[in-house]
């Protein structure tokens, strides 16, 4: 098996941590290899071991942060590879095991008593022919002005969903439920099922109220107003601002992110983030 290995760039324990990870499995006579950025922040690992992320062509990808640092990963990486994420951030939604459970994990893994959990992703398509990244936890809209609202319409399978005057629109996937969609009013989705979740920003209209639509449902996004611009963001690593007359077509990606678990168990783990969160 070969490993990849990268830490959260900004937090010292991270990073010696990482290095740990990156000598234990050498000694045990696997390939690793870390990535550039994580490298330039402790240069204590082999040269020859380091490649940029869009490189990487591993078995497993270690990463140690927070949900931050896995969504890097997932927009800089080319290939679908398990990831195992150790926390190092605030909740840690994304995250299998915590810093004191690293090695234990690790041994797991490498005994291979684990199971991969596979989660769907979103793929916005411009109008304008633009190429952007899919989304594993939301795809939004947002105002471009500090003060100002939107003004877009959604539509579901060509039909009108709503008509939407607020700060933004979040279309989120099951995995992005508990992060920014929540944080607006949304839902808790149980992670295993392929719904989309839309949650209105702050809408005027006490009627815009969130909703599930099945993933298969083609989601389009019209700007209502012609001088207007607005953002579209994914999962907080990507932005662009967006002419007045592009749309965004939100379907499901052919895509998975797969994730390295070693229990079956959803609920007592997500309550308990939750509760912590709020």
């Amino acid at each position: 098996m070969k490993f990849g290995v990268v830490a959260r760039r900004d937090k010292e324990d991270a990073l010696k941590l990482a290095y740990r990870v990156y000598d234990f499995l050498k000694r045990n006579g696997y390939e690793v290899v870390v990535d550039s950025e994580t490298y330039s922040h402790l240069m204590e690992f082999r040269e020859e071991d380091v490649k940029p992320l869009e490189e990487f062509n591993v078995d497993f990808i270690i990463v140690i942060g927070g949900d931050g640092t896995i969504l890097r990963v997932e927009h800089q990486t080319k290939k679908d590879t398990p990831i195992l994420g150790i926390n190092m951030g605030t909740l840690g939604f994304l995250t299998e095991v915590e810093p004191h459970e690293t090695f234990f994990a690790l041994t797991k893994l490498l005994s291979g008593e684990y199971h991969i959990d596979e989660r769907m992703k979103l793929r916005p398509v411009l109008k304008s022919g633009e190429k952007v990244p899919d989304a594993l936890n939301e795809v939004a809209v947002l105002t471009g002005i500090p003060g100002k609202i939107i003004h877009v319409k959604y539509y579901i399978e060509g039909g009108l969903a709503d008509e939407v005057r607020a700060d933004g629109v979040i279309f989120a996937t099951p995995t992005g439920s508990t992060g920014y969609a929540m944080s607006a009013g949304g839902p808790f989705v149980d992670p295993r099922l392929d719904v989309v979740v839309i949650v209105p920003v702050a809408p005027v209209a006490l009627s815009s109220r969130p909703m599930i639509v099945p993933s298969k449902s083609p989601i389009e996004v019209r700007n209502v107003s012609s001088t207007r611009e607005i953002i579209l963001t994914i999962d907080g690593q990507f932005y662009r601002y967006l002419d007045p007359e592009d749309e965004i077509r939100i379907k499901e990606s052919p895509r998975r992110t797969k994730f390295v678990r070693f229990t079956e168990e959803v609920y007592p783990k997500y309550t308990m983030k939750i509760k912590r969160r709020f």
